[in-house]
């Protein structure tokens, strides 16, 4: 089986790889994003945490007023990150793993966690260290890909995931199985895209 710290550093190439073509291939996803920051219904005086940030889509949709710590496991991600972010007065960008997040305890007012779910090597790990840097009553955004609540993914499914996975994300995580595994607790999961390939959820801790 191949190792957690060898998928981290995969994900740090070929994310870097990825970069210049990255905000082309997910521009689609921008009304996504923007919807699922509005579950957060922010006030404009939070301090507000991106894990997996990628090169900072989410911030055109943040009130300007947030504090805003966004971390990227790709150094490329987070220097096009930087770029984006110089028009705005309270963000800070970080090269950082998502499984160990370089934060106290109960920092955060709120978490984005937008495509990172299904592409970091260890989910769990990844939503518990979320978990742990959250304030008690913060909440967690997601739009992310899992399977449809309450099923399992199909064989082909599985097959096809052995390199899509690889390449690019997972096609077969279950979110329920991973809050799971957490205190966390599940305010709402509800389709958002492609017939409910994509979903949107909102955690409280």
């Amino acid at each position: 089986m191949i190792s957690r710290n060898f998928l981290t550093k995969w994900n740090a190439i070929r994310y870097t790889i990825y970069q210049p073509i990255y905000d082309v291939v997910v521009k689609t996803f921008g009304e996504n994003r923007k919807q699922s920051i509005k579950h957060l219904e922010l006030t404009g005086s939070e301090h507000i945490l991106i894990s997996g940030a990628g090169t900072g889509l989410d911030l055109d949709f943040i009130p300007s007023s947030c504090k805003v710590s966004a971390v990227d496991i790709s150094t490329g991600m987070v220097n096009k990150l930087k770029k984006r972010a110089e028009r705005l007065e309270n963000v800070e960008a970080k090269v950082m793993d998502g499984h160990h997040l370089e934060y106290a305890d109960n920092t955060f007012d709120a978490v984005l966690l937008h495509l990172i779910l299904a592409v970091i090597p260890d989910p769990v790990q990844a939503l518990k260290e979320a978990e742990r840097v959250l304030k008690p009553g913060g909440k967690i955004a997601i739009f992310d890909k899992f399977v449809a609540t309450g099923t399992e993914p199909s064989l082909l499914r599985k097959i096809i995931n052995i390199p899509v996975a690889f390449l690019a994300t997972s096609v077969t995580r279950n979110l329920e199985a991973i809050v799971s595994q957490t205190n966390l607790k599940i305010q709402f999961q509800k389709p958002a895209k492609f017939n409910g390939v994509f979903q949107y959820a909102l955690l409280i801790k």
